[in-house]
């Protein structure tokens, strides 16, 4: 039973409510037919008994004094002028016993001979104090009257009725009955189904959104929509409406504080990429003038000229890596994929925040040479755990960063030399969804925009954090592409 009403209830309610309705209807239609037919079978039979008990009294009456002197012809003359039918009744034979229940005469006297006893399952049907029998299956109806003279008992009187009339109108009754309770459960269960599609269309319309926001589109429910809708679902939908603004906004908030992170973040990698610049810069500019000054001695030429390849060298790469990690955000095909090398030149990147704090960065990058994922939010991801790991570690301790392939999956870690994480920026990492990430104040920005960007990917984290470091992995699948290669 309970597997049942669980399979109903996971029918639309459009077509429960009109199921409901129709099944309902049915068992009312089942009651009140019964109802009508008890009652119109306890009518035919009163009906009946009062049409037979004046008929028999007219015959009893009519042959009554035959039957005290036992006058055969004289009986069965009167029980043919007693012939003429009642209305709505048909006797179809009529028996006159005397009280030993032999036959004095009958209607019928081929089949009732004189003399003969009477049949008993004529006697046997008229149980102690009924006189009336109907079978409805023949269909047939029996009466029985007692003739008696000064309270004695002379005989018997048996009438046999047909009853075909009687029971075509009660099949009339039931086809009609059940015709109209038919077309009734039809017309309701239409009327539910409309109804219910009616006050469930607002639900229908609702759900539409939902998906929809589910999906990632913060889509307005249109004003012609609310305004055919009754008060509370104007009401509603005017919240779902007020929901999606304040979704757009957290959105446009959320990208504003990504771009503002960005652009703090290329604040301080401009000042790094300077000083990265800078030095090679002066070296190249003294190289010069030593080549303006002895630039006829070959070996001070080699020299000087070797010294100037090695910078420019150094400022391509400081420049190259500062450019892979933002042209992702243009847009670009090569935002599609990410290569060793783009990883490589993240060292490059955070090369001034080590020299600066003293540290030493374990480097180990185990990728192939292209990898089918977002190499632009990969570079900014990594890049921020990287700069807050380095800000984070105690001065002139280590920072370890790992890149590898482990099962379908793309695998950064860093890990510092810190005090670890506030418990604030811990939970961070153990949202799910990339929307329902929400920045911890005007701090914790890097780690957020990584966390977002990583859970975007649809990438999860594992953390391990403590007074003496804080270990941070990342895991994004990567593309089909590169899993076959994985494979093969």
């Amino acid at each position: 039973m309970t597997g049942f009403w669980h399979f109903l209830l996971s029918w639309p309610l459009r077509v429960r409510v009109p199921l409901i309705v129709a099944a309902l209807t049915v068992t009312l239609s089942v009651a009140t037919s019964q109802f009508v037919l008890t009652r119109l079978a306890n009518s035919q039979e009163l009906n009946l008994y009062r049409l037979a008990g004046a008929y028999l009294h007219g015959v009893s009456t009519a042959i009554m004094p035959h039957v005290i002197r036992q006058d055969i012809w004289e009986t069965y003359d009167a029980l043919e002028r007693s012939g003429v039918r009642y209305e709505g009744l048909n006797a179809r034979s009529v028996v006159v016993s005397l009280e030993d229940q032999t036959v004095l005469a009958a209607s019928d006297p081929s089949r009732f001979p004189v003399s003969s006893p009477v049949p008993s399952k004529i006697i046997n049907r008229f149980p102690d104090g009924q006189d009336l029998v109907i079978d409805e299956d023949n269909p047939l109806g029996w009466v029985r009257r007692s003739l008696s003279q000064d309270g004695v008992v002379i005989g018997n009187l048996y009438a046999e009725f047909d009853l075909t009339a009687l029971m075509r109108e009660r099949r009339d009754v039931l086809v009609t009955l059940i015709v109209v309770n038919s077309v009734l459960t039809l017309i309701f269960a239409a009327a539910g189904y409309l109804i219910v599609r009616h006050m469930v269309q607002p639900v229908s319309v609702l759900g539409q959104h939902m998906e929809m926001l589910k999906g990632g589109s913060l889509i307005h429910i249109p004003d012609h929509e609310i305004y055919h809708q009754g008060a509370e679902f104007v009401s509603l939908f005017r919240r779902f409406n007020s929901m999606v603004d304040a979704l757009n906004e957290r959105e446009e908030l959320a990208q504003r504080l990504s771009d503002e992170e960005k652009l703090a973040l290329l604040g301080k990698l401009a000042s790094g990429m300077a000083h990265e610049v800078n030095n090679p810069l002066g070296g190249m500019m003294n190289a010069v003038d030593t080549l303006k000054k002895h630039g006829d001695d070959p070996k001070v030429r080699e020299t000087s000229l070797g010294l100037i390849d090695r910078g420019l060298h150094g400022i391509r790469r400081v420049v190259r890596a500062t450019l892979v990690t933002y042209r992702g955000a243009k847009g670009t095909t090569d935002s599609e994929t990410l290569s060793k090398k783009d990883v490589d030149d993240l060292k490059f990147l955070v090369q001034h925040e080590i020299l600066r704090r003293q540290l030493r960065i374990e480097w180990r990058n185990e990728l192939p040479d292209t990898l089918m994922v977002d190499g632009g939010a990969i570079r900014q991801a990594t890049l921020n755990l990287l700069l807050n790991a380095c800000e984070a570690s105690r001065i002139a301790s280590v920072v370890d960063f790992h890149a590898h392939i482990e099962d379908n999956f793309l695998v950064i870690s860093v890990e510092d030399a810190g005090p670890g994480l506030p418990a604030a920026i811990e939970k961070l990492f153990e949202t799910a969804k990339a929307d329902a990430i929400q920045p911890i104040g005007t701090t914790g920005l890097g780690t957020w925009t990584a966390a977002r960007l990583v859970a975007k990917l649809e990438g999860e984290f594992a953390l391990r954090t403590g007074p003496y470091g804080t270990y941070i992995e990342f895991r994004v699948p990567i593309g089909e592409e590169e899993k076959l290669n994985a494979v093969a």
